[in-house]
């Protein structure tokens, strides 16, 4: 599969809006500001196909981004920021309720945490929703780089912690800054994608 075959597929401001042509859907999630575009970014080799805001809380539809024509990448709302109006949050709320709630879309989650705190009770709420989902997912502990290495294991043992994941549960350190981690995640996209039968690269 080749990640630089990406492209924009669509913004969906309603649930009806999402494709459905039975292809793998990848979502991704996170707090706006943890930099969930950069690590899209970051995976797909590209500096703005995901939209860095200057501000956190700029994705506010489902973005799909279609890879090597065989995979999305659905990045979803990012949520817990503070000011964005409430009527604005409640709307990217039920979007995403009514999205984990049709179980024809997504096939793989991607939390995306941040490496240097603990998760925050909106982050809890989100792994609990890829729980309840059935589907796999994966927990990508951002800003690696930020950290000293001392903080490194202990901070990645409190985020399995604190999100109560079990061992299956892959949990991931990333730099979306220097690409530590973007190997192991593009590993676990295309091991869902193929079924294990091809290697990342």
């Amino acid at each position: 599969m080749n990640t630089q075959n990406a492209e924009f597929i669509r913004s969906a401001a309603k649930i009806s809006d999402c494709p459905r042509d039975r292809l793998p859907q990848i979502a991704f999630a996170g707090r706006s500001n943890v930099g969930k575009s950069s690590v899209i970014n970051r995976i797909l080799n590209r500096k703005n196909l995901a939209r860095v805001g200057s501000a956190p809380g700029k994705t506010t539809h489902i973005n799909y981004f279609l890879i090597d024509k065989k995979v999305y990448l659905v990045d979803l709302p990012g949520y817990g920021y503070a000011k964005v109006s409430k009527q604005e949050r409640a709307r990217w709320g039920k979007l995403i309720e009514q999205w984990f709630a049709d179980t024809s879309l997504m096939t793989l989650g991607v939390l995306i945490v941040d490496l240097r705190h603990k998760p925050t009770a909106d982050d809890c709420v989100m792994a609990q929703w890829f729980k309840n989902a059935g589907c796999p997912f994966v927990v990508v502990a951002n800003k690696h780089d930020k950290i000293k290495k001392s903080e490194w294991a202990p901070n990645l043992a409190r985020i399995r912690e604190t999100l109560e994941l079990d061992e299956d549960t892959p949990v991931i350190s990333f730099s979306a800054e220097k690409g530590l981690g973007k190997e192991e995640l593009l590993q676990v996209i295309f091991d869902h994608v193929t079924g294990g039968e091809a290697e990342a690269h």
